[in-house]
């Protein structure tokens, strides 16, 4: 079964910081923008701004709570991201079989013509 890989998604992850809040929320549960930024080089609006791109992702939901959100992670969504990513590996792993393969018939085919 093939799994459509969702560059959003991944263009969410891919940046250090979003992953870091990844982590982050993933280890303490909960996290709200002014908790998460204590953990963090950058300020609370940046952290707000970086949650959003996750949120709009799918890879968090917040929960308003007074006059801030409680973000957590979506657990669907990071499992589907888990399996797009073990798709991909999965044919890289191919790719890389196959071209080990031609090299060690190229190999082959030169030490045969050395020998005749």
């Amino acid at each position: 079964m093939s799994v459509a890989i969702d560059d959003d998604l991944w263009s969410a992850i891919g940046d250090p910081v979003r992953r870091r809040l990844l982590d982050l929320l993933l280890t303490e549960g909960v996290g709200t923008p002014t908790s998460l930024s204590e953990h963090l080089p950058i300020s609370r609006q940046a952290v707000t701004k970086h949650l959003g791109v996750l949120d709009r992702a799918g890879l968090v939901h917040a929960t308003p709570m007074g006059r801030e959100r409680r973000y957590e992670v979506d657990d669907a969504q990071l499992a589907r991201a888990v399996r797009q990513l073990n798709e991909v590996g999965k044919s890289w792993d191919a790719r890389l079989n196959r071209i080990k393969r031609l090299a060690e018939q190229l190999q082959a085919d030169r030490t045969s013509g050395e020998n005749s």
